[in-house]
């Protein structure tokens, strides 16, 4: 046997599901057959007392909606799970509360009309060690890093293949759940706007506090006229706790897997910063706001730790 008889192709879609009849998947084939066996079990059970043209007439739309939800897509789903998940989002409840058990039904003199309590809200998020590890209970623990960018397109070739092997190798080496995930907060430049001005007094020529403070206006425009946004890559690794007693061994885990990925990504420029627990607990709080400018670490506190104020009594 040759080298080229022994080369397998790979789809490009790996996840593409198998072909079981023609061009029909399991799941098609599934839905049509579960139509047509239903249409026929009517026809047999009634056939004989129901004229053929309203037995056709009846089971026409059911043959078109069995064909649509087989066949059609929208935004990328098939149609059937698509009305799956909207019967599912009709069902469940939309006022969630942060609460842990069920919330028991409101008193009738209490509620003006019938309606479905609120549910607790799940997350998958129970909360941030004191290491920056994320809780997620069942699922174990997750450490989060932010990660620095390089400029592939004003490398060389050779650069650029060098960039490729080295995150090729680090994929190939993956152990576990990883995720990369890139994603734009607002920019405040209040602080840096104030900095500038404050400084340029301070300059020792005129020229250059006459520069800073053009600048400074220069930014104050900017601002005010666009939304200023910054990219942040986050890598996130994820290991599995059995048990209570298993975090530990976990955390220490996903630490380590955190540090080799460090170690890999920084032959390629990339330097990967463990984010400290004020970080985490101020990255989870800015995702279920995105248009809210981020909070400052120092100012988030901790789950039970306790809240002081800064003046005197």
């Amino acid at each position: 046997m040759s080298w080229d008889e022994s080369i397998a192709r790979i789809p490009a879609d790996v996840e593409q599901p198998d072909k079981i009849l023609g061009s029909f998947t399991a799941r098609q084939l599934a839905i049509l057959l579960g139509a047509g066996a239903a249409l026929y079990g009517a026809y047999t059970a009634i056939g004989d007392r129901v004229p053929l043209v309203v037995c056709a007439a009846v089971a026409l739309p059911v043959a078109i909606a069995a064909v649509l939800l087989a066949i059609g897509h929208r935004d990328g789903i098939s149609l059937d799970r698509y009305v799956l998940a909207a019967i599912r989002h009709q069902r469940s409840p939309k006022h969630l509360v942060a609460s842990l058990e069920d919330i028991p039904m409101p008193p009738s003199w209490i509620a003006a009309r019938p309606q479905r309590p609120p549910a607790p809200l799940k997350l998958p998020a129970r909360g941030v060690a004191g290491d920056g590890l994320v809780d997620l209970g069942p699922d174990g623990v997750a450490a989060v890093a932010e990660v620095s960018t390089v400029s592939f397109a004003l490398r060389t070739p050779d650069e650029q293949d060098a960039l490729v092997a080295v995150s090729g190798r680090w994929l190939n080496s993956l152990s576990g759940p990883a995720q990369i995930l890139v994603r734009a907060e607002r920019v405040d430049l209040t602080e840096t706007i104030a900095t500038l001005q404050d400084n340029a007094q301070q300059l020792p020529h005129p020229a250059l506090a006459s520069a800073a403070l053009e600048h400074a206006a220069f930014l104050h425009e900017l601002a005010a006229r666009h939304d200023l946004l910054r990219r942040q890559v986050l890598l996130i690794i994820r290991e599995p706790a059995a048990g209570t007693s298993g975090r530990e061994v976990a955390a220490a885990r996903a630490l380590r897997r955190l540090d080799e990925a460090s170690r890999v990504l920084s032959s390629c420029g990339l330097t990967a910063r463990l984010l400290n627990s004020r970080a985490v607990a101020a990255l989870l709080a800015s995702c279920f706001d995105s248009s809210a400018p981020p909070l400052p670490d120092d100012d988030m506190a901790l789950p039970g730790e306790v809240i002081t104020t800064g003046g005197t009594w």
